[in-house]
């Protein structure tokens, strides 16, 4: 069984972004060691991504959340824990929807509303991710809550508990995977010590918060897909850390050329640790035609998009080119404010290094090898999201 080390200590060196280097690939456990030649992460690392006034800083753990999810809410939003895993298993939409009227007539849903602002950043989050699994049981997914048309759909106060949710997190998008993935893991066990973040869901086996599986039985493939996003995030923290070297960068640096290699090693990691994730979700059992349901209805959104392969796209370029899907801002909608004005933020500080996508000679060659490599890595993720919600079909490896 292997791990990362964590040190600590006043004399603990936090890692220049760019000493980053790519991550091995995952090896049977679904653990990684570190990569040779790259640098520890240390807990003091994360000392300011943890301060709750801090600005986010996506080299400390990628878009992961600061601090591990909350598994079990408290007091009155017991109701919306239960809820929300009643929903994941209810056998059909309209039993997911039953529910949640049931709770509307209980006024268990007035009373949730009611103390939305009385939560904490981290348990409103928790509840956004549990609020986004009974929206898409429930068939609502792509609703917006405040539009008067929904209203008509779906059952008004769980609307209006939606909606106050999104208002207090500042985020009206979250229905989507970064929201359902992200936020609905945890450590199996607890670790003894302090592990930063995206140590911890790399090293440490991961289980569903909320489970589309019941309890007792094996994890459905929908579960094991929301995991395998997560671990995808985490394994993704080294492409983060390129992203700020690169911001900035004139193609012309010597350094540049250097960076995109590493990127595309990293990509090339991320690309094996998916194929991984694929056999072992393979194995798991059949997705149910409600799970099949969600999976359809989050695609139909474009909500499906991993954060890690969106930072890669902001250095590459390459979402420009998905006219027909909306673009870059379509895909970026479903996640946090924050979060979006670092791709921004991105696409504007690398835009020097992607002119090498119109020049000849060998930088421009790994630039459009690292461009590639990304085509290749979200090939082989949307072939993933296939063995999960039809497994019946073909071999993966041409879709890969």
């Amino acid at each position: 069984m292997t791990s990362l080390t964590t040190v600590t200590g006043p004399g603990a060196v936090v890692p220049s972004p760019r000493q980053a280097a790519p991550p091995a690939a995952p090896g049977e456990d679904g653990r990684t060691r570190a990569p040779r030649g790259a640098p520890v992460h240390t807990a003091a690392d994360d000392g300011q991504a943890l301060s709750p006034n801090a600005p986010h800083d996506p080299r400390a753990h990628g878009f992961l959340p600061e601090r591990p999810p909350v598994r079990s809410m408290i007091g009155t939003w017991t109701r919306l824990d239960a809820m929300a895993r009643a929903a994941a298993l209810a056998p059909g939409r309209e039993s997911a929807v039953d529910l949640v009227e049931r709770a509307h007539h209980a006024q268990e849903l007035s009373a949730l509303r009611q103390r939305v602002s009385r939560l904490s950043p981290r348990n409103a989050e928790a509840a956004a991710m549990r609020v986004a699994v009974i929206a898409v049981a429930c068939g609502w997914g792509g609703l917006d809550p405040l539009a008067p048309a929904a209203r008509k759909v779906a059952d008004e106060a769980f609307l209006d508990l939606w909606a106050a949710i999104a208002q207090r997190i500042d985020h009206d998008q979250f229905v989507a995977l970064p929201t359902l993935a992200l936020h609905n893991w945890a450590p199996e066990r607890k670790p003894r010590r302090h592990i930063p973040i995206d140590q911890l869901a790399r090293t440490e086996p991961l289980v569903p918060i909320v489970r589309w599986a019941p309890e007792g039985q094996p994890l459905s493939r929908l579960d094991r897909l929301m995991l395998a996003a997560t671990r995808l995030e985490a394994h993704g923290i080294w492409l983060f850390r390129l992203a700020e070297t690169l911001a900035g960068r004139s193609p012309d640096d010597s350094s540049t050329p250097t960076a995109l290699r590493r990127l595309v090693r990293i990509q090339h990691a991320l690309r094996a640790q998916l194929r991984a994730e694929t056999a072992e979700l393979a194995d798991a059992p059949a997705a149910t035609t409600p799970q099949s349901a969600v999976l359809a209805a989050l695609a139909e959104q474009g909500a499906l998009e991993p954060p890690v392969l969106q930072a890669a796209d902001a250095v590459l370029g390459i979402g420009g080119r998905r006219v027909g899907e909306g673009g870059r801002q379509y895909q970026r909608r479903h996640l946090p404010a924050q979060h979006r004005a670092w791709l921004s933020a991105m696409d504007r500080h690398c835009a020097p290094v992607r002119t090498l996508a119109h020049r000849g000679g060998p930088d421009a060659a790994v630039y459009r090898e690292a461009q590639e490599s990304l085509i290749a890595l979200r090939r082989t993720y949307t072939a993933l999201v296939h063995t999960a919600a039809r497994p019946e079909s073909g071999p993966l490896a041409a879709a890969a």
